[in-house]
């Protein structure tokens, strides 16, 4: 069955360390992190609100789980890119990328994170 909705509705980013993990994204991105267990599985939920606009996500620590800057790239929503990484970078985090406008669509920013895997940013052009 046909859907109007954008594809991409969860997102989980692997980690070696969740406790590391979690305090580098609450201290980057201003949010807070949601710990559980689901089965041998730890798992960081990013807030988030049922029925939304955007995708939601978690960090995971488990088997089959190993954090990259191959394959798939996350991107996620900030009010400013400039502001964020600096907070990216003094939580432990790299800048691979800077701040670079994409038209219309507004600007990225790709990062490293203190598990090794490669995330991008997102600045919406009317933010």
């Amino acid at each position: 069955m046909p859907s109007h909705a954008n594809p991409v509705n969860w997102f989980e980013i692997p980690v070696t360390d969740m406790a590391r993990a979690k305090s580098f994204y609450e201290a980057s991105l201003g949010v807070e992190i949601t710990e559980m267990e689901m089965g041998p599985k730890k798992m960081g939920w990013f807030p988030m609100e049922m029925g939304a606009a955007g995708a939601a996500g978690t960090l995971v620590q488990g088997d089959g789980y190993k954090p990259s800057h191959d394959g798939s790239l996350v991107y996620i929503h900030v009010d400013k890119i400039d502001p964020t990484l600096k907070a990216i970078n003094g939580a432990g985090g790299q800048t691979l990328m800077p701040r670079m406008e994409i038209g219309e669509h507004g600007f990225i920013a790709y990062f490293e994170d203190t598990e090794g895997n490669r995330v991008a940013l997102h600045e919406h052009p009317a933010a």
